[in-house]
């Protein structure tokens, strides 16, 4: 089989530094934090007080007020940036196959925020069985592809992808796949999480994850650095129209890059911790680069998983340089997480967007917050530390790593004929 080539035709966002990809983008590059306080909750018995919030969003902005009552917060984000992505992609809905359109879209948890208020109340209650009809729905990691599907008539494949903080850079390799193999010419994919609620920074606290650093939030997300203490909670989406290119060409469609590569391998080392020497990330990254038809001196730009743990980072910067060797330090390592926070199941989608524009823009944002090299991080190496950096973007890599030992990573190259 001939695979075909798939190229980013659309961009969609709503995350911790705007409602949208151009004022994503914009926090990105300027190095700006979205870490405050938590307002959604009263969180002043947590461990952790603050997160990185999607701010001044208002479902009725979007949805009327049934519909809010039938959608949890992460199926919200994923509808407001899939539609996002879809008028950026100037596709026209009347003039397109909608059996050849798919929607893959991603979740790590899904409706905590429902299952929480909805278990609470009974908890509360008298025993007595009073559930909303939508919890279910609400809750469940698969609806938000079916909501997509439904608002557009999307008729193609559809389905959800759950595997824990990588789940929408698999969903974003899986829409990659099923149109190279002709199964389909656009897909709608990408991810969407809203996990800044008792029961997520209540978790994430118990396993001593997340940073502690509540006398200073803006810069407690601190990849790289030796007083690094765990990452920053965040919430939102981020999709991403995929399309085969000659369908892309017939239509006159803006290209952002070309999708050339992928890879996916599992630790199968612990539950929760990578593998000391990034064994998984090594083999995922080299399994992109040959697939991608590259060579490793091809890859100009990394977007690091990059948490700001005291272990993942050693890790993946141990994964860089092992598989990289003397052309690591000419590439432009990042972080965006020292500024997004941690979105989860959404972290792959919202990533795969800063490397994409990255490639469009020639321009790495920069990894914020560094303040003391760590003495077991390889500091030769380029982590493009506070400010970003201007430079040509001919190919960039976009790793995202999950809970299970789950490594997912994705090249993206400039689009030429």
């Amino acid at each position: 089989m001939k695979l075909r080539r798939v190229v980013v035709t659309g961009l969609g966002a709503l995350t911790p530094l705007g409602n949208n990809v151009q004022d994503t983008w914009k926090g990105l590059i300027n190095g700006v934090s979205g870490a405050d306080q938590i307002t959604k909750f009263d969180a002043g018995k947590f461990k952790t007080q603050f997160a990185c919030e999607v701010k001044g969003f208002n479902p009725l902005d979007y949805f009327d007020r049934k519909e809010v009552r039938k959608y949890d917060p992460y199926a919200q984000y994923g509808m407001v940036s899939a539609d996002q992505a879809i008028v950026d992609s100037g596709l026209d809905l009347e003039k397109v196959d909608l059996e050849r359109i798919g929607v893959i879209w991603a979740s790590g948890i899904g409706g905590l925020l429902t299952f929480q208020e909805e278990v609470s109340d009974y908890a509360k209650g008298d025993g007595t069985p009073r559930f909303n009809p939508f919890f279910i729905p609400k809750m469940i990691a698969d609806i938000t592809a079916g909501h997509i599907s439904i608002k557009y008539g999307f008729k193609g494949p559809n389905f959800a992808t759950v595997s824990a903080c990588a789940s929408s850079a698999n969903a974003i390799v899986d829409a990659f796949n099923y149109v190279r193999m002709g199964k389909a010419d656009v897909f709608v994919t990408g991810g969407s999480e809203a996990a800044v609620n008792a029961a997520g920074i209540g978790g994430f606290n118990a396993m001593h994850a997340i940073s502690t650093r509540n006398d200073d939030p803006k810069t407690a997300s601190r990849p790289f650095d030796k007083d690094r203490d765990g990452f920053v909670l965040g919430e939102g989406a981020g999709a991403l129209v995929l399309e085969e290119l000659d369908h892309a060409i017939a239509r006159g469609a803006r290209i952002y890059c070309e999708v050339v590569g992928s890879g996916l391998t599992a630790d199968a080392y612990h539950m929760t911790g990578p593998h000391p020497e990034g064994d998984g990330a090594r083999r995922a990254m080299k399994l992109a680069i040959e697939e991608a038809g590259l060579q490793i001196t091809d890859i100009d730009h990394i977007n690091t998983h990059g948490t700001s743990t005291p272990l993942g980072d050693v890790a993946e910067v141990n994964a860089i340089r092992n598989l990289f060797g003397e052309h690591a330090p000419k590439i432009n390592i990042n972080s965006t997480k020292s500024m997004t926070g941690h979105l989860l199941g959404a972290a792959g989608a919202v990533e795969a967007i800063a490397a994409i524009l990255a490639v469009h823009n020639d321009i790495v944002p920069p990894t914020i917050n560094h303040f003391t090299d760590d003495p077991e991080i390889d500091n030769t190496l380029n982590f493009t530390f506070n400010k970003a950096v201007k430079r040509t973007v001919n190919a960039a890599l976009s790793n995202t790593f999950g809970f299970g030992g789950h490594n997912a990573t994705i090249i993206f190259k400039k689009y030429s004929v």
